[in-house]
């Protein structure tokens, strides 16, 4: 076999997409230093910064028959861009919730109950973004309480309606916390109750 060392990025890519190991291990000895570096440039932490290229290169593993990338270096720079802004943007409302929910002058913070307030702002962000009239029924339901019947006759749709619309919201809810690797901290139970 031909030492991965000399292949282009694009047909690494495509040893890639085929389940090759080395050519990952190649891609990797390839952009590891220098994304580390761009992610280091951001954080300031060394550690995170190899946690986030770490993180990004599973990402690459486990997508890899997902996209159709022409730029390795290009593509591999953004992703750790966008993983330093959701890591940022985690932190800071994890922040934010620490604030608003917890006395400070206790010695130590209640994880569990920081982790569930996430996970509850997480959910509440995914919910003000479904469609219109998907939010009102998943609220008029899992908020309000309101019967399947009296959301029809509030909305004027069939309770068939009324199912799909509820249906359509819990699945993109679920789709949205496996994207973002939360569901498996969710119980199914959870699910019910949502």
């Amino acid at each position: 076999m031909t030492p991965p060392n000399i292949f282009s990025d694009q047909e690494l890519m495509n040893l890639l997409q085929e389940g090759d190991h080395a050519a990952f291990t190649e891609i990797y000895k390839r952009y590891w230093e220098k994304l580390v570096l761009i992610a280091w440039n951001h954080t300031r932490d060394k550690a995170l910064a190899e946690d986030i290229v770490h993180e990004v290169f599973i990402s690459l593993w486990n997508e890899k028959n997902n996209f159709q990338i022409l730029n390795v270096g290009g593509f591999l720079a953004t992703k750790i861009k966008f993983v330093v802004f959701k890591n940022y943007r985690k932190e800071h409302r994890r922040c934010k919730l620490a604030e608003m929910n917890f006395n400070f002058s206790e010695v130590s913070l209640d994880e569990e109950k920081l982790d569930a307030l996430f996970l509850q702002d997480y959910i509440n962000g995914i919910i003000n973004d479904l469609p219109e009239k998907c939010k009102l029924v998943f609220k008029y339901s899992r908020q309000l309480g309101m019967k399947n019947s009296e959301i029809a006759a509030q909305m004027n749709i069939s309770e068939k309606g009324v199912e799909a619309n509820l249906t359509r919201a819990l699945k993109i809810i679920r789709s949205n916390l496996e994207a973002a690797g939360l569901v498996a901290l969710i119980s199914h139970e959870f699910f019910k109750n949502l």
